[in-house]
């Protein structure tokens, strides 16, 4: 008897034993079937980030059915934010945010409108042609001013419609009257060498959105005393032209980049008649004395809402002043390199202004002319103008009088992009002028 009590309780915990690994067996098994269910569910949320939504029984009716296209068209308008000027894929790494935003593709000349994308400063809305079509100018002769050819530059610049206006091949243009530009324009001169010279040359009279790029404009004459037309629908009789590159009238939205300039009968780039928002950026400018005019007299009020960016340009050899002179307004000179100057280089009066950041001024021997400024005034009220050095380096005696009480509002309405340092000058403005550029080939 007791050896049967014996065994019976040696099976009791046999049976029990088997059924407690048994039931953790289940309660495994169960947890990996959970655990596996698990992943399966987080990879597939990972492949479609609807499933989750779907897998409640919410409404797939809004469901995204291509989400690589949504990825591509978010990538395409961060691309053409402000993040643009970033250094980013095409970047060179160069410093000049204008450069870096286009050089370094080797594939620049089937993308030549991601430049309007590239501006800074008060003209850096400039869209100019972006949103036409191509022209390709193959004739350089202006024979008639009233009635131009087609494939001429004068016929492209008077359409009333967006174009990227693009050349056949090198030329020199000989312009008989003032090539008057119609809105909404760009003159692409990169990959080849066009000059405009020799006779008449560029206005931008009561437009917008004009983009000037890649082109040598030098020895531009007085013309005028003429009809000329500046649309396909209205020509005029235009008086005496003073012979300037760059005549920027009443007009705004205006970027001029990497152009070379010189010996012009007037100025090389003037802005005057209520102007505002431009950018001259990257351009160099030689053998020329009044260089650029900014306002149109003390008189003319109107230009106190002018707002312009020099930047990153080369002043060079040959030059005696005005780089600028500006009368009402506010201009923001900024990492410019200043090599050259016999009288002064930035002047003034009428109470404008003026940011000068980051720039190197070179003071040429002459002792007597090594101020950086210079107030056309007789009174002392230049000592309220609002004149400001911040970062600039200094050479070979220059200086640079400041003056006004450094407002903050002033300095504010002055101000386009943030300056770099000083010593970066002489990389940044390496290749101001018209750039070397061949097809397939980074610029």
């Amino acid at each position: 008897m007791e050896v049967s009590v014996k065994l019976f309780s040696v099976w009791s915990m046999l049976i029990m034993a088997m059924l407690l690994l048994s039931a953790k067996a289940l309660n495994e098994k169960d947890d990996l079937v959970q655990s596996r269910n698990v992943e399966t569910e987080k990879l597939q949320s990972l492949k479609n980030p609807l499933m989750a939504t779907r897998s409640k029984g919410a409404s797939s009716d809004h469901a995204v059915d291509n989400p690589e296209e949504i990825a591509s068209m978010v990538q395409m308008n961060i691309k053409n934010s402000t993040e643009r000027r970033n250094l980013g894929f095409f970047s060179c790494g160069t410093g000049n945010p204008i450069d870096d935003c286009w050089r370094c593709d080797p594939n620049w000349h089937l993308r030549r409108k991601r430049l309007a994308d590239c501006g800074i400063g008060f003209g850096r809305n400039a869209i100019g042609g972006r949103d036409g079509k191509y022209y390709v100018v193959s004739d350089p002769s202006d024979d008639d001013a009233v009635n131009p050819k087609p494939g001429t530059l004068r016929h492209a610049v008077i359409q009333d419609r967006p174009l990227w206006i693009v050349f056949k091949r090198d030329m020199v243009i000989t312009l008989k009257q003032e090539l008057i530009m119609n809105s909404f324009k760009t003159i692409d001169g990169r990959g080849v060498n066009v000059h405009i010279a020799y006779g008449a040359c560029i206005t931008i009279q009561f437009i917008t959105n004009v983009i000037i790029h890649g082109l040598n404009i030098h020895d531009c004459k007085q013309t005028g005393n003429a009809m000329v037309r500046s649309s396909p629908t209205h020509y005029g009789w235009r008086t005496l032209a003073d012979g300037d590159g760059i005549s920027i009238f009443g007009s705004s939205y205006i970027w001029v980049d990497h152009n070379s300039l010189s010996k012009c009968a007037d100025g090389l780039i003037d802005a005057i008649i209520g102007s505002t928002a431009i950018t001259i950026s990257n351009n160099y400018f030689t053998h020329h004395n009044e260089v650029m005019l900014l306002g149109h007299s003390d008189s003319y009020t109107r230009d106190k809402q002018m707002q312009v960016t020099i930047a990153y340009n080369h002043f060079g050899e040959g030059l005696m002043q005005r780089m600028p002179r500006c009368r009402h307004g506010y201009f923001h000179v900024v990492n410019n390199d200043y090599t050259h100057w016999e009288m002064y280089a930035i002047g003034g009066s009428a109470d404008p202004t003026i940011n000068s950041q980051g720039n190197r001024y070179l003071a040429p021997l002459n002792p007597f002319a090594k101020e950086v400024t210079k107030r056309v005034v007789t009174t002392g009220k230049w000592r309220h103008w609002n004149w400001r050095s911040e970062g600039d380096l200094l050479l070979n005696g220059a200086f640079f009088t400041p003056s006004g009480t450094g407002a903050a509002a002033s300095y504010a309405r002055a101000s386009s992009l943030g300056a770099k340092s000083s010593s970066l000058v002489g990389a940044l403005t390496s290749d101001a002028g018209v750039l070397t550029c061949k097809r397939g080939s980074k610029c």
